[in-house]
């Protein structure tokens, strides 16, 4: 199962026998005081700033969030995925739950984008398929319903069956969707680690869909974060997780190690490529 997305010079595959893909989440004003502060003022160049700061730390693909109090996203959505088509090269994810700004900045994408996302709520599935239908994008497809986020893998795996069953009713092929299984905070349920890493093997096995992960949700309120967030990063890799939406800064040498040990980098040559550039960077 491959599923592709591109800008007008690159395509990114999401798949089993690809290596695992980065999804750079630091366009998103959410805990982030400046950059939603620059949004309410119109101002892009953090937006710009972020953007190519992300690819150059080994981002394959960049979610675009603008999605924050007192901004009109319908507007402003579109100007920041332009922004960042204008700075970097690489294919967006654009990232709402306003399905009139998702329409607004895919007529403007140029390329075939992610979109984040559908759930499996009526309301955002009769009102989002049709948009990934009609402009042949890709879609997350998040395990949420009109009775909430689950905990348990049973209903994730039931909520995703729901979300692919939808969409390939109303034409979209099963490659374009990549499911979101959702990863509670360990240190507030102890089970939620255990929980996600279940639903992602019973989804992979039962529907064959590509799967995407936040990383960092399964540490939130725990000390040394980055630590928790990286073994949880290797172990749903493992699991069968293929796209990740994280700082990339931040796990990508993990990323790169669990590839390798997986067989996905043939003579290690990204792995010792990636060691190479950051021992050049540290003599910069």
């Amino acid at each position: 199962m491959e599923t592709k997305v591109s800008s007008p010079s690159k395509e990114v595959i999401i798949g089993d026998n690809q290596s695992t893909v980065l999804i750079g989440e630091r366009i998103n004003p959410a805990g982030k005081k400046k950059l939603a502060e620059a949004l309410k003022a119109g101002d892009l160049d953090v937006v710009r700033r972020e953007a190519l700061a992300q690819v150059q730390a080994g981002a394959d693909i960049l979610d675009v969030n603008v999605g924050t109090f007192g901004v009109d996203e319908v507007a402003l959505l579109p100007r920041a995925v332009q922004a960042v088509m204008d700075t970097v090269d690489v294919p967006l994810c654009i990232d709402s739950n306003n399905p009139a700004a998702l329409e607004a900045a895919i007529r403007i994408y140029k390329g075939k984008p992610l979109i984040n996302s559908v759930t499996g709520e009526e309301d955002s599935l009769t009102r989002v398929l049709p948009l990934v239908r009609k402009y042949g994008a890709a879609v997350v497809g998040i395990v949420q319903d009109d009775q909430g986020i689950p905990k348990d893998a049973k209903r994730r795996v039931s909520i995703a069956h729901k979300i692919v069953g939808r969409a390939e009713a109303v034409g979209i092929d099963r490659e374009n969707i990549v499911i979101d299984c959702l990863a509670f905070a360990v240190g507030a349920d102890t089970s939620s680690g255990l929980a996600v890493m279940e639903a992602i093997r019973m989804i992979k096995a039962e529907l064959g869909v590509n799967m995407i992960l936040g990383a960092s949700n399964i540490s939130f309120g725990l000390p040394d974060r980055e630590l928790i967030n990286n073994a949880f990063v290797a172990m749903v890799i493992a699991a069968g997780i293929t796209c990740l939406i994280a700082d990339a800064a931040k796990v990508r040498p993990t990323v790169m190690a669990v590839d390798l040990i997986l067989g996905r980098d043939k003579h290690a040559q990204r792995y010792v490529g990636a060691y190479r550039r950051r021992q050049e960077q540290k003599m910069e």
